[in-house]
Order: structure tokens, then sequence, then C-alpha cells
């Protein structure tokens, strides 16, 4: 389904956004997965080329689009990989517009402008190894001490931890605050920090070159001008972003979906068995009917969504619909892509043995189909 919201100038910005990944992403990619990271060159010519934080302002050397050419920017980058979607859409659409809708101008023009050239990689830590979905249970805590908050706590499962030049830290600035989610707070912690470390990069089964792994603050001292927003409006600045992260994370998961069907009619088109292609086979075309019919399903939603989130409309119950039901189908379709490819399927070679790895982490991160679904459900009962 074409979305409504494209236009000849949405074309014109994917072409000139391909081109620089024909030449600067495609023929790395493989090496990128082999060596776990995305080099810090790349992050250079994405921004030179005015592919991070296409919205941010002109002031800070954005382009001011709106989330349309985000999402284009998603999808081509998905197209590559999602170890590749996955850290610079992190950086660009989900950490970034945390400065942008909640920093000072001082702190604007700290953090923006570098990190629209990319010379900046932004992070974002909330998960700790006892505390995932439930944010109100993080035990990171910091306490004010002269013009120092005193952070000390663990972080885990964070992308681009390793190369990051700054991270926002979900805390508990007051941890006698009932209910607990009311005394949560956002540091931005700036690399070289004294006490602040970066733990081991962790082995994924997939999403090979998006760097991921644990971070530890011990009595690691952030400048009191680092809080972002106010004290204790933490957990409401988190809330308020989380319909674009999901967004994103839906879109991508679509994208992958699309990619995994279309490099599987390629090769079901090309491979023969018994004397036929395996395309001939009734039960391989049914299972490419089923697929197809679903995959354009999600297309028709997602695009949907971003046209009403471009609008500004509230559409936190449909994003998470569409993020726990586009991640399920998705997971489906790698499985029976795989299937349809054979034992080739299991040959790091073909692509789709990679994106068969990358998908399953989909419906956990970014709010697991369980908590999607709790959120959907309190939505409808508690609407009118």
């Amino acid at each position: 389904m074409e979305a409504t919201f494209i236009t000849e100038e949405h074309e014109m910005f994917r072409e000139s956004l391909k081109r620089m990944l024909d030449k600067e992403a495609y023929p790395y990619y493989d090496k990128w997965e082999k060596e776990k990271k995305i080099p810090r060159e790349f992050w250079l010519k994405l921004g030179e080329s005015g592919f991070l934080l296409p919205w941010a302002d002109e002031k800070y050397g954005g382009l001011e689009l709106d989330f349309s050419y985000s999402a284009i920017l998603t999808e081509e980058l998905e197209k590559v990989g999602v170890g590749l979607a996955s850290g610079v859409c992190l950086h660009s659409d989900i950490v970034s517009p945390y400065i942008h809708s909640h920093g000072t101008e001082e702190q604007k023009q700290k953090w923006l402008p570098k990190s629209v050239t990319g010379e900046f990689i932004s992070a974002v830590a909330m998960t700790e190894p006892g505390a995932g979905s439930d944010l109100a249970g993080i035990r990171t805590t910091a306490r004010k001490e002269g013009d120092f908050y005193i952070l000390n706590g663990e972080k885990t499962f964070i992308t681009n931890g390793l190369n990051a030049d700054y991270v926002i830290v979900v805390c508990k600035t007051d941890t006698k605050a009932e209910p607990a989610y009311r005394g949560i707070s956002l540091l931005v912690v700036e690399k070289g920090t004294q006490g602040f470390k970066r733990g081991k990069s962790l082995d994924k089964i997939g999403m090979h070159s998006s760097d991921t792994c644990e971070l530890i603050f011990e009595d690691a001292k952030v400048p009191i001008e680092n809080l972002l927003g106010e004290e204790g409006k933490g957990f409401y600045y988190l809330m308020e972003q989380l319909q674009q992260e999901r967004l994103v994370v839906a879109l991508q998961v679509q994208v992958e979906a699309e990619e995994m069907l279309e490099i599987t009619i390629d090769y079901v088109k090309e491979r023969k068995a018994f004397g036929s292609r395996i395309a001939d086979f009734q039960n391989t075309q049914f299972k490419l009917a089923e697929m197809a019919t679903e995959i354009d399903l999600g297309r028709t939603y997602i695009n949907s969504l971003i046209s009403k989130h471009i609008r500004g409309d509230d559409i936190v119950k449909e994003v998470s619909m569409a993020k726990w039901w586009i991640s399920e189908m998705a997971k489906r379709v790698a499985s029976e892509c795989l299937q349809l490819h054979g034992g080739y399927g299991y040959i790091e070679e073909y692509e789709i043995a990679r994106r068969y790895r990358d998908i399953a982490v989909t419906s956990i991160y970014a709010g697991t189909t369980e908590i999607m679904k709790g959120i959907i459900a309190k939505k409808i009962l508690t609407e009118e």
C-alpha cells in the first residue's frame, strides 16, 4: 500500500538516502556484522548527508522535517539490516527527542548539533538486571551532593552503550516517593564522567552489528545541570515518547517481514526440487499467499498510524496493537521463509539466516508482547 503522506520531496529524500547506503553501507554490512560494530565514520557520513535528526530545528543543524522523513530513514536503514537501523533510529528518533522536548536551551545547544552531525552518538538507559518492563522497580539512584548528582546502579541491554557520547539514564532521585514512579528522573551522563564505566559487550543471538552492553555507575558525579526537565517527572517524559518509540519499532519489524518475503520469493523461483521450481509447488504458493496477506495488512495499518502520528493524534493503543501484532507476524514469516529455503536457510551465507536470528528479540524490546496487550486492554476497558 502506498502511503498517503509520500510526496515527490519524500521520494527525492529516499533516492538520495538509497544512493548513500548503496555506496557506504551495503558493501560493508557483512563486515560490520562480523566485527560487531558500526564504524563512527559511517555515522559521520550519515550526518554529513543530513540523515540524522532530520526533524531538528535549523538552528541545531537539522532540516525541520516531519516524522514522515524519519519513517523513510527507518525503512531504508532496515533494508540494509536491523543491526544498523536499531542504533541509528534509536539515536535519531528515540533518544534525541528527549533532549529536544525537555532540555533547556543550553542543553539543546550542547548536545543536539553534534547529534545531527554524527559526532555524538546517544543512548537511553532504562533496563536493569532486575527491572525490565517494570520501570517503577528500577534501583539506580541519584542523590544531590553540592553541584552534582551522585549516581549509583547498573543498566543492561543498552543499545549504543559502548559508543555513546551521552546516555540518558533513568534513575530514582526520590526513593521514598509513593507511588514509586513519581521519584523517577532523567540524567544525561556524558562520556568521561567520573564513576561511569562501560560493562562487557553482550554476545547476542542476532543484531550483531548493533552494539549492546552493560553500563555501571559507581558514585558517578553528574553535574546538576545535566538533569533533563524536572526532578520526579522522568516517568511522564518516558511515557510521552513511547508512542513514537514503539511506532519506529513496529515500522522496523514491518520492513523486516517485507524483506524476508522478497528474498524468499526470489529464492523459490530459482531453486528446483523433484524437477520443478519450489515456487510451482502448491504448498509454497499457499505459504507465500498467507505471508503476503499478513504483510500487506501490517503495511496498511502502519502507514495509517504514521499519518496519525504526524498529525499529532494520541494513538498509544493503536501503536501498541501494531507493535505486538507485527512483531509476532514477522517471527512467523521468518520461520516460514527459513523453511522454504530448506537446508540453505540454515547457512549464514544466505540472508534469511541473519534476518531469522535478528527478528526474535523484536517482540521483547520496546515493550514485550504481553506488556502491549496489557496497555491495549487497559485502554479498551477505560474508554467511554
